[in-house]
């Protein structure tokens, strides 16, 4: 039953006016992180609510024309094919090409090119293709990536490009420490415990029992999403839609790293796929990936009572998937330790080991 417009939690009513545009626009991934997904959602069981909180300074807008009737994901929409011929012409422009020598280089009439040049043409992800080639450009450049928009991201971009992973790793903690995303302080740092991975991994049973070993505070992340939102995390997703909770997840993150000098914190499985709330775990928390086979997940999950696993024939070749989207950026955890093949007790065991000893080691 819904809640009366007069008794719901201010928190939530600033959502609504938001989730009115970020409906239509939620990424595929929101549907994994709450429902469909095999062993993704960390949240607690629908229905469960914290206590409800103002966010003010969550508080959206409405969805505003743009004076001309059209809601703004139609007139972005609109804007698409024009800022597609400014970027075409400023590319050849760049490169000192005729529209006839780009159309002969990029295979395609000089018509098409004309067309495409005046906003009016919609070519094809195939046609894109051969103009980005003919430009000596990416993809990405032309259809107007945010890392194209300036002289000093094509610069920036270039010097990454094609470096190893673990180059772009210090690049990456260097920036962090540059514009002060880190804390500075490793001692402190390690002093945060953040265990990540798909859910069946065993993260809350396993975090329970090592902050009581290390006489940390256990915080459950979903629990505290929970509490900003004043509802369940279910019903942040299906009333106001992933963007929402993303911008929960995010205040929640930021309030455990504030509110705790020591802490464990077991993160919700999709926690990673907002690269924004994802640095601010690296940089001011030690990261745990707890790793485990897929059936494994999905055998824990169920053993769990959560029948969601069993929603569909594909449910392992989803998860499976999710896992392998996801292994790159669980990877850059300070820590990977395999759960799979091991009794409880071995767990924590190694676990507890490895994790006093990053913590010895920062002083």
């Amino acid at each position: 039953m819904s809640a009366s417009p007069d008794l719901e939690p201010s928190a939530l009513r600033a959502e609504r006016a938001r989730a009115r545009v970020d409906s239509a626009s939620a990424p595929a991934d929101s549907a994994s992180d709450s429902a469909s997904a095999p062993a993704d959602s960390d949240s607690a069981p629908a229905g469960s609510a914290g206590t409800a909180a103002s966010d003010a300074s969550a508080a959206p807008a409405a969805r505003a024309s743009n004076g001309n009737g059209l809601d703004e994901p139609v007139a972005a929409a609109a804007a698409v094919l024009p800022a597609l011929a400014e970027r075409v012409r400023t590319l050849r422009a760049r490169r000192g090409l005729t529209r006839k020598a780009l159309a002969a280089a990029a295979g395609i009439s000089e018509r098409h090119l004309a067309n495409l040049e005046h906003g009016t043409g919609n070519a094809s992800i195939l046609i894109l293709h051969q103009l980005a080639a003919a430009l000596h450009c990416a993809l990405a450049e032309l259809v107007g990536d945010v890392t194209t928009d300036s002289s000093e991201w094509l610069l920036i971009r270039e010097l990454l490009e094609n470096r190893s992973e673990a180059d772009l790793r210090r690049a990456r903690l260097r920036l962090s420490e540059l514009f002060d995303n880190a804390t500075g302080d490793e001692r402190l740092r390690r002093s945060h415990i953040a265990l990540v991975g798909l859910r069946g991994a065993g993260k809350s049973t396993l975090g329970r029992m090592l902050a009581e070993d290390l006489d940390f505070p256990f915080v459950e992340l979903g629990r505290e999403i929970e509490k900003l939102a004043g509802c369940g995390i279910s019903q942040i997703h299906s009333l106001y839609g992933a963007n929402a909770y993303r911008r929960y997840e995010r205040r929640a993150v930021e309030e455990v790293i504030q509110i705790f000098p020591e802490v464990v914190m077991a993160t919700p499985g999709g926690l990673v796929s907002d690269s924004a709330t994802f640095n601010l775990l690296l940089a001011h928390c030690y990261t745990v990936w707890l790793q485990a086979d897929p059936e494994d997940h999905m055998r824990r999950v169920r053993e769990q009572g959560d029948l969601r696993p069993m929603s569909g024939p594909g449910a392992m070749e989803d998860l499976r998937r999710i896992l392998a989207g996801r292994a790159s950026f669980y990877a850059k955890a300070d820590l990977a330790y395999r759960t799979s093949g091991k009794t409880l007790e071995q767990c924590f065991a190694g676990l507890r080991a490895q994790v006093r000893a990053a913590i010895l080691e920062a002083g």
